[in-house]
């Protein structure tokens, strides 16, 4: 899965946006738990990088309930 820029998260639909967000937390929970059972992740920055992206769509989500 791609992270997402802001800009294409601000071009989604709040529905989209959930779903995402829903895909980015399933996500992080396997890497978190690959990472646990003391598998070696292919790529150990993904853990930050789904991080961030959870964050970006949290807070667009934030800025487009304001309006």
């Amino acid at each position: 899965m791609a992270i997402l820029r802001v800009n294409e998260i601000r071009d989604m639909s709040p529905v989209e946006r959930m779903d995402e967000l829903d895909k980015l937390r399933d996500e992080i929970t396997r890497e978190r738990a690959l990472s646990s059972a003391g598998g070696a992740p292919d790529n150990p920055g993904r853990i930050g990088e789904i991080r961030r992206t959870i964050a970006r769509i949290k807070t667009i989500q934030r800025e487009m309930k304001e309006f």
